[in-house]
């Protein structure tokens, strides 16, 4: 049966267990798709990513990200941690000053900075204003009234964010969703930390289609900051948490430059070895 190269990484905590784990399966080009799934519901991890060639001669390398349930056309952690990966077995990008990731959204630039890699938030494909059903649903779910909300937004870079922001962080972390009343949204939830903490905003990233909360979503946190940044609402550089009701400590690093919003965070490698298919 054969083998294939297989990775798990830690991504946006540089403690190997209080991060977002990632599977990393190398060399996968000679798998379908359904075995694609197969390792992704296997792993059962919130993604699996396969390294494959690219098609596109700018590319370094390209992926496919699959969720136990799904294929994603994009994600955040499944991007750095890929890199990381890709350039732990050897990958030598094509420029110095840049990675370029192939993927269902298109190219996607990466950084690394040596502190952490960072990538370019792809191009948002919905934004604007929640309508008013999908904020019923949003508060039927979280037991919200109106005036918790003080600012909501579509956010979907791929996976179909939505957004709303309250308060404060410890009204974030106060939510206990109703699965079944959010299902099929897949929501952003971002307050800001009080005045002297060591980070600006706590997030919350809850599953609706699916029923569970990521622990630190580099995808989420790039379209927020791609609606926060230019709005006004947090400034540039900030650093979100995410993942502190899942006993996890993950710390995403964002900033707009050149038109661009740019989303970091530390990568580690957890374990390393060989997969039989």
């Amino acid at each position: 049966m054969p083998c294939f190269t297989f990775s798990q990484v830690n991504v946006f905590s540089a403690d190997p267990f209080l991060g977002n784990p990632l599977a990393v399966v190398h060399g996968a080009n000679a798998l379908s798709t359904g075995q694609m799934s197969a390792i992704a519901r296997w792993t059962n991890l919130s993604e699996t990513v396969f390294l494959i060639k690219p098609t596109d001669p700018k590319a370094d390398y390209a992926v496919r990200i699959f969720s136990p349930e799904v294929e994603l056309p994009f994600a955040g952690h499944p991007t750095l941690g890929a890199c990381h990966a890709w350039l732990a077995t050897g990958g030598k990008p094509k420029n110095e000053d840049r990675i370029v990731q192939q993927c269902e959204v298109g190219l996607v630039s990466i950084r690394n900075n040596e502190a952490r890699l960072e990538f370019a938030a792809p191009p948002l494909i919905r934004t604007g204003p929640l309508e008013q059903d999908v904020l019923n649903q949003i508060m039927k779910a979280l037991s919200l009234s109106p005036s918790d909300i003080v600012h909501h937004q579509w956010v979907d870079n791929g996976p179909g964010w939505c957004a709303i922001m309250l308060h404060s962080a410890r009204d974030v972390l106060a939510l206990e969703p109703d699965w079944a009343s959010l299902a099929p949204l897949n929501l952003g939830v971002i307050g800001l930390h009080d005045a002297g903490a060591d980070a600006t905003v706590e997030v919350r990233s809850l599953i609706g289609n699916g029923g569970y909360e990521d622990p630190v979503t580099g995808s989420l946190n790039a379209s927020l900051a791609q609606w926060l940044i230019p709005t006004g609402l947090l400034p540039s550089p900030y650093v979100a948490t995410q993942g502190t009701r899942l006993k996890r400590a993950g710390r995403v690093q964002l900033r707009a430059a050149a038109g661009d919003v740019w989303v970091g965070g530390e990568v580690v490698d957890v374990i390393s070895g060989e997969i039989t298919v």
